[in-house]
């Protein structure tokens, strides 16, 4: 079980340093977009959404594992975007 528990907590610190990449990726996506109404774009994440569950499923990774993480992944880094989209933007308009 020890074995398995240092695998777990590895991936852990492996998925906490992509996740902070993305993000950080979702930081220059809100600096560069003109319009706070860009920042939710329905077409794009079902693209996404389609692509990660073509890879889950090349991965065996079941796809009611997959699809609500990504879909909660996705609605949190909109709300991410949408705050350093709004601090971003209020400030260069002063």
């Amino acid at each position: 079980m020890a074995e398995v528990r240092d695998g777990v907590d590895r991936l852990d610190r492996a998925l906490v340093a992509l996740i902070a990449e993305r993000s950080r990726y979702m930081q220059a996506a809100a600096r560069i977009k003109p319009s706070r109404d860009m920042v939710r774009d329905e077409a794009r994440i079902e693209d996404v959404l389609t692509r990660i569950l073509a890879r889950a499923e090349h991965v065996d990774l079941p796809a009611q594992i997959a699809e609500p993480v990504w879909r909660e992944l996705m609605e949190r880094s909109i709300a991410y975007e949408l705050k350093v989209w709004d601090a971003t933007h209020s400030s260069s308009s002063e």
